[in-house]
């Protein structure tokens, strides 16, 4: 007996028509991104996991997939196996599937830097894939869609960024989301002011569950990851600042005077509010939200995570600057900025909320229905011309009752047939059925071309 086939969990299978809006979504994205500069590039799916490794803080570390070395890896080992998995894994698991795009993009600007030219604007469009819990809306296995500039520390980049985020969501449809801001220096000076200076790790991968866990269960990780009593009372009422985006900025830099560092990340949203201004971008869904932290490690300036709202999904996209990435691997001083949006989520998201476009789904414009042998190889003729002229075409392949073909047409969402008889072929007038209303009209092969062009 056959084992009954199942899929890894995490993971998903699309059918044509999960690909079709799929497709919508990546085209849509990717349009938005080349109208900026922004061009292609493709990293493998599995990275040497010391490129991985130490990147993305100990919880990022502990969702990454480990490969196991091809070929009888345990003969390496020496035996008895008295060794704990950790001194093993080096030798029987040198790569990982890459967690992210960024850090392979970091990776690839280091491999490639005397080949590229700066400021280097790229867009990538792969799965990537995490030991995560699987859940609604969470995968092990899922595409990603990143914008990166890395060679300019110019804040312009950021405001770009923000009218990426509305040209992409407006064109799919969306106008009830939030693109949240907020800059990690500003987070590092809040560990200042509180009297827990070179704690903005722990404080900033804390405060990332907040709208998960919510403030109680925030607090405890807090004196978990060593906050003092002190510290932790002093900014429940800093992470509890309400008001527009100015009153916020004016409470910041009381709070954050003595703090350099906060003051810079103040300035730094400031200046991005202004140009994206000067750019006429609406900011009436950008928030800057104090308690935004972003729980990846590498981000030292800006951070943004859109939230859409009234759905029971999380955030759809996030990202940030980052200073310090290609310096692991021997380029220091190369600043970047960018942001992903995850594809699935988009995808549950428009799902949720019926925005894909009927013609979205369509893949065949026009199916050929024949009655007989004579009429079906007329119909290959009609079938190439509309072909030649960009229309997507179906002849039904077999033979087969009128009504067994229009019931294909109308399971795939066929919006138009052209039935060939007898008549049809004496005439060159064929019959042409819109599908949706029922009315029938004859028309020759160019008037057919015409009209679905």
């Amino acid at each position: 007996m056959s084992d009954k086939p199942s899929l890894p969990k995490g993971t998903r299978d699309f059918g044509p028509q999960q690909m079709a809006k799929r497709n919508y979504i990546l085209n849509t994205i990717r349009g938005v991104f080349e109208t900026y500069g922004f061009m292609p590039l493709e990293t493998p799916a599995m990275e040497n996991l010391s490129v991985l490794t130490g990147k993305y803080g100990d919880e990022g570390d502990q969702l990454l997939f480990k490969i196991l070395n091809s070929g009888d890896y345990l003969s390496k080992v020496e035996k008895p196996i008295d060794k704990s998995a950790k001194e093993l894994l080096p030798k029987i698991a040198e790569k990982g599937l890459k967690y992210d795009l960024t850090v392979p993009f970091a990776r690839y600007v280091v491999m490639n830097r005397h080949d590229i030219t700066l400021p280097f604007k790229r867009y990538q469009i792969q799965p990537v894939w995490r030991a995560d819990r699987p859940q609604k809306g969470r995968y092990r296995e899922f595409f990603q869609c990143d914008a990166d500039v890395i060679g300019t520390d110019s804040l312009i980049c950021e405001a770009e960024i923000i009218m990426m985020m509305n040209s992409t969501l407006g064109k799919l449809g969306l106008s009830d989301y939030t693109i949240k801001l907020n800059n990690r220096k500003v987070l590092t000076g809040i560990t200042e002011a509180i009297g827990a200076p070179g704690k903005e790790s722990d404080f900033c991968v804390a405060i990332d569950k907040l709208d998960k866990i919510g403030l109680e269960k925030v607090l405890e990780e807090l004196s978990d990851r060593g906050l003092s009593d002190d510290s932790i009372q002093k900014v429940v009422p800093i992470l509890e600042i309400t008001g527009d985006t100015q009153e916020k900025i004016e409470k910041l830099k009381t709070i954050l005077a003595t703090s350099e560092t906060g003051l810079a990340g103040i300035q730094e949203i400031e200046a991005v509010f202004s140009l994206a201004k000067t750019m006429e971008g609406d900011l009436s869904k950008v928030n800057f939200d104090i308690t935004l932290a972003r729980g990846l490690s590498y981000y030292t300036g800006a951070i943004f995570e859109i939230q859409v709202n009234n759905v029971k999904i999380g955030s759809i996209s996030g990202g940030g600057r980052y200073d310090n990435l290609t310096g692991v691997f021997g380029m220091p001083n190369m600043s970047g900025v960018g942001f992903s949006f995850g594809v699935d989520r988009l995808y549950d998201v428009l799902e949720e909320l019926g925005l894909f476009p009927e013609e979205s789904l369509t893949s065949t414009q026009a199916l050929i229905i024949h009655f007989d042998a004579p009429s079906q190889n007329f119909g290959l003729g009609v079938a190439a011309a509309l072909r030649k002229s960009g229309i997507k075409t179906e002849i039904y392949p077999d033979k087969a009752k009128i009504k067994k073909q229009f019931t294909y047409a109308d399971k795939k969402n066929i919006p138009y047939t052209i039935i060939i008889g007898s008549e049809e072929m004496a005439s060159k007038n064929l019959t042409f059925r819109n599908m949706q209303t029922g009315t029938e009209e004859k028309l020759t092969v160019d008037q057919i071309i015409e009209k679905l062009s």
